[in-house]
């Protein structure tokens, strides 16, 4: 980023018996468009090459050493082809760069009345010289929608923002920390893992046993100012229910404030609670407002240690720049068969909900000491489109698998308690035999609004994971 803004690395293609005009035009065009849809451009100008475009070795040479000087800013690579573009010289510039970020091709668009050697373009077959190129120099990339585009319509400025959001999740999940906060509870064999295949696609894990944690939230002064401002923001996040003791308000600031700093000090991105059961019984509160209080800060917060529950929430974070949850495939829906009940005790952020409200778990208070049980956030899942992810690592095959989809969050009647919601999802008896038959968790994470085809872009070409798009 520069300036707080997506930057993007910008290649010009030419090729010299082609109107190298067009490529003037096309320069000129996509940094205009590119600074009034708030992103940052690094790109060479007409000082550097010809109308600022690459076509030849040393063309190449001088974009690559212009990209590889703002390494650290460069969030994607844009390859326009206004004519047909040296397919060499686009190739030669990202490999000699070595930025290992996403990769977009455009081609313009002919137009029938402007075929004439002056106006004509042919990166309708250039492009796919380009694309040759790159596979041979195994570079991955993204393509637009259609094989041409006009870059002045408003499909392509979506494909832009789309772009945007691949960046974002490739970027960060390359980097992505993610904690664990305890062990695996005993009973959830679902979500075990293997460390060893994230890290190998850049995903850490950093662990913290539930005991230190606990130990240094009693350390802490009840009366101190950190803990009481941690406090009003807890009465302030919502509705507070059920007229709790305040004692369990005291505690869950302090396990917030430890969470925060660990957190803080150890730089993660997202972190999964051990928080079924021992939290409740050796501590005397539900974390869940704790949590989530994190996703509503877009710091994914996962429950039961579901560490690839956490990783698939920071995607779809990532991607929708908006908070994440954790939900269960729960229920079905009825004798409807693309519907179901998704559900959690629960821990969504409070804008994901109608009128959030944090009280008591009704799933446990009736069989323990309900004092103990307190610190949910209950709700209703406001209605709209969504889309679902599920990462998981498959330690036999040596690989991490996925999926995605959207669906839609219904307004079917329902009364339930916890934090809940009717998904409509088409075809979702096939999704459901799919999740089944390989395997996968009963854990999903879900976003509010549609972003599948960018977070199976960033988990197929970019991560290398093995993903089903379910499109119904």
């Amino acid at each position: 980023m520069i300036n707080g803004r997506m930057c993007f690395g910008v290649i010009v293609g030419n090729r010299g018996f082609f109107p190298a005009e067009l490529a003037r035009q096309g320069r000129e065009f996509f940094s205009s468009l590119l600074e009034r849809l708030g992103y940052s451009a690094v790109m060479l100008t007409d000082k550097d090459t010809k109308f600022g475009s690459v076509e030849t070795w040393q063309d190449a040479k001088k974009c690559a050493g212009l990209f590889a000087a703002h390494r650290g800013e460069i969030d994607g690579i844009l390859v326009t082809l206004p004519n047909f573009g040296d397919e060499r010289g686009v190739a030669d510039t990202i490999k000699r760069a070595g930025l290992d970020v996403p990769v977009l091709v455009h081609a313009w668009e002919d137009e029938p009345g402007k075929m004439a050697i002056a106006n004509r373009r042919d990166s309708f077959c250039g492009k796919m010289s380009v694309c040759n190129n790159l596979v041979q120099y195994n570079i991955p990339f993204s393509l637009t929608t259609l094989h041409t585009m006009d870059p002045a319509q408003p499909g392509f400025e979506r494909e832009l923002h789309w772009f945007a959001a691949v960046c974002r999740v490739v970027n960060g999940l390359r980097k992505c920390r993610v904690g664990a906060l305890g062990a695996r509870p005993a009973a959830f064999n679902t979500v075990r893992f293997s460390e060893k295949l994230l890290e190998e696609s850049g995903i850490s894990v950093e662990t913290l046993d539930l005991s230190e944690a606990l130990g240094r939230s009693n350390a802490l002064d009840s009366a101190s100012p950190e803990v009481r401002t941690r406090l009003d923001k807890i009465r302030a996040y919502a509705t507070i229910a059920g007229a709790p003791p305040e004692a369990a308000l005291v505690k869950m600031a302090k396990l917030g404030i430890v969470i925060d700093r660990w957190m803080d000090e150890s730089e993660l991105d997202a972190v999964a609670v051990q928080c079924w059961t021992a939290i409740d019984e050796y501590y005397g509160i539900y974390p869940c407002t704790v949590m989530s209080m994190l996703s509503e800060g877009l710091r994914p917060a996962a429950c039961e240690v579901d560490v690839c529950g956490a990783v698939a929430m920071h995607a779809l974070a990532l991607a929708a720049q908006h908070p994440s949850y954790l939900l269960d495939w729960n229920n079905n829906y009825g004798a409807e068969p693309d519907k179901c009940v998704c559900f959690h005790c629960s821990n969504l952020p409070k804008s994901a909900l109608r009128d959030p409200a944090v009280d008591y778990n009704q799933l446990i208070a009736d069989s323990t000491d309900k004092d103990t049980t307190y610190g949910i956030v209950r709700g209703r899942i406001k209605p709209g489109p969504l889309t679902y992810a599920r990462v998981s690592t498959f330690d036999s095959e040596g690989m991490i698998g996925a999926y995605v989809g959207e669906g839609r969050f219904t307004d079917d009647p329902l009364e339930t308690f916890g934090g809940y919601g009717v998904a409509e999802i088409p075809n979702m008896q096939l999704l459901l035999q799919y999740i089944c038959e390989n395997g996968f968790e009963h854990h999903v994470a879900m976003t509010h609004g549609e972003y599948a085809r960018a977070v199976f872009e960033a988990f197929d070409t970019y991560m290398g994971w093995d993903v089903y798009w379910h499109r119904g």
